[in-house]
């Protein structure tokens, strides 16, 4: 910057000027004193004079001549005087402006400027502390547009984005609060679907909150009304890892997409996990040795019916493991039929084997409520928590008839052979039907039920037979007999010695060959046995 910084050789001229003007008449004043007293003796010429009284009114006009011009240029100085300002920044100093506001503007485009570079994430200019002195000088010209150049040099920028961290390790840092929560939201609704059905319902889910240390809290859903009637809903959803989230300060190239830091939760460390079925494993006890829940079992391997597995079978365990568990409690109410109990009276004047139903039993009906605990979506607990009957179920009452005529089948067939074992089954068999059972074990063959004999004798096919009428519209036959023990007309009782087991007829082993007719018509016997 140039200009005059201050007047003090214009004062030092002036003060040497009048310094003078005193001198001389100084000077007057003691020549007059001395010429006084020589006028004494002589009489001073007339020119003489005339040159004092000239000298002494130029003196005056000079005098009144500097002080006119001294204010004029002091007036000159000051109409050129201008005000600006020293700028500093963190106590630097950078240059000189004429005006403060020049600098605000510059900081405010600066950081317009920074924001529009990144569009999408929210930028901080760092333009430091920014002070100001004000001063003057004659003539000054500040040098506002280099100061300007340089200042923004210096300026630099950060940008601020808000942390996710899992039990003190950071998962990622996204652009805002905004995409932190949605994020956290997807994870939950991934593992507990039932958030978002809640939410569109007339049940509301408050899915995630913060303490001041920006902690995710434990949140509870708020229900309208206890649940009755058949169905779930979520109670509590936590996260089982300790979550915070904050403001941070990074660079702009640090902050990731929300889709990526989901899928980093998500995807956590899932290692394959294979496992060979030893002896004695079963589905419970593999669940239970690696701490899982039986039902990844059975979703890893479909191939599984009725929890039949074999040694040597090499199942899939694997378990998605991710950075986050979603522990979710859920309220389930289900409607359970109560079966009628029945009463059972004996009567005197109905054959055995016979009942009779003097009044209808009704089912009841009962709310059971459960308590089930699920991470990430798998069961962990599953506790009745309530049981109340709604509807009383009536009881059945029968009677069972106790009157035994001899000779009159039960209805309900034994086994004809003790430590039996089957030979061969009811069904086709080499191209024609073969309409009994062949059993092989005692020899000693006894009735299947009560009956009368009908016929003793020998058969094609069936050698020596013997066939019991049950006189129920059942007919026993027993066939392949090496021997007799009754005659026909003979009344026989359940499970009475009636032959031995022999080799006769069609026969290629001993054995015995057992039907069962329902009205002159074959019927599978394992349908009665």
């Amino acid at each position: 910057m140039t200009g005059f910084r201050d007047m003090s050789r214009i004062k030092k001229v002036w003060e040497r000027t009048t310094q003078y003007f005193r001198r001389t008449r100084s000077q007057d004043l003691i020549g007059k004193t001395e010429q006084q007293a020589a006028d004494v003796i002589v009489s001073a010429p007339l020119w003489r004079k005339k040159s004092t009284q000239l000298i002494g009114g130029a003196a005056v006009l000079l005098t009144v001549a500097g002080i006119i011009g001294y204010q004029q240029y002091t007036q000159y100085v000051e109409r050129n005087t201008f005000q600006f300002y020293h700028v500093y920044m963190n106590g630097e100093v950078v240059g000189t402006v004429e005006n403060p506001g020049a600098v605000d503007q510059l900081v405010d485009a600066a950081a317009v400027k920074v924001q529009q570079a990144n569009p999408d994430i929210t930028m901080v200019l760092d333009s430091g502390d920014i002070t100001y002195e004000s001063d003057k000088a004659f003539k000054a010209v500040p040098e506002t547009e280099a100061t300007l150049a340089k200042l923004e040099g210096m300026f630099t920028s950060h940008a601020v984005g808000v942390e996710v961290k899992i039990d003190g390790n950071v998962i990622g840092v996204v652009k805002d609060q905004a995409t932190a929560d949605s994020i956290l939201k997807r994870v939950q609704s991934k593992f507990a679907p039932e958030l978002a059905a809640a939410a569109k319902g007339s049940r509301t889910v408050t899915a995630l909150s913060y303490n001041k240390e920006g902690k995710v809290e434990v949140s509870e859903p708020e229900s309208d009304q206890e649940l009755t009637e058949p169905g779930r809903v979520v109670t509590a959803v936590s996260f089982v890892e300790e979550v915070q989230v904050a403001s941070v300060d990074i660079s702009p190239t640090e902050i990731a997409e929300g889709e990526e830091v989901y899928k980093k939760i998500i995807d956590g460390s899932t290692k394959p996990t294979k496992y060979i079925v030893q002896s004695g494993d079963c589905i419970g006890c593999i669940a239970q040795k690696f701490e899982i829940s039986p039902q990844v079992i059975y979703e890893n391997n479909p191939w599984i019916e009725d929890d039949r597995i074999t040694v040597g079978d090499e199942l899939d365990l694997t378990v998605l493991q991710p950075e986050l568990t979603v522990r979710t409690v859920e309220s389930v109410v289900e409607l359970e039929k109560i079966a009628a109990p029945v009463e059972v009276n004996k009567n005197d004047k109905i054959r055995v084997g016979e009942t009779k139903v003097i009044r209808q039993g009704v089912e009841g009906t009962q709310r059971l409520t459960y308590e089930i605990v699920k991470q990430n979506g798998y069961v962990v607990t599953e506790e009745l928590m309530n049981k109340e009957v709604i509807v009383e179920p009536i009881s059945e009452i029968v009677e069972k008839g106790t009157m035994v005529v001899l000779g009159e089948g039960t209805g309900r067939f034994a086994i004809p052979v003790k430590n039996y074992r089957i030979t061969s089954k009811y069904g086709q068999r080499w191209g024609r039907l073969h309409s009994g059972i062949d059993f092989i074990g005692n020899k000693g063959i006894r009735a299947s039920d009560s009956g009368v004999v009908e016929y003793v004798g020998s058969r094609t096919g069936t050698g020596k037979t013997i066939i019991i009428n049950h006189q129920n519209g059942f007919k026993t036959l027993y066939g392949h007999l090496n021997s007799y023990n009754v005659k026909q007309g003979a009344k026989v009782q359940k499970g009475d010695q009636i032959g031995i087991m022999g080799n006769t007829g069609n026969s290629t082993g001993t054995h015995l060959h057992f039907e069962i007719h329902k009205n002159g018509v074959p019927q599978n016997p394992m349908k009665y046995l």
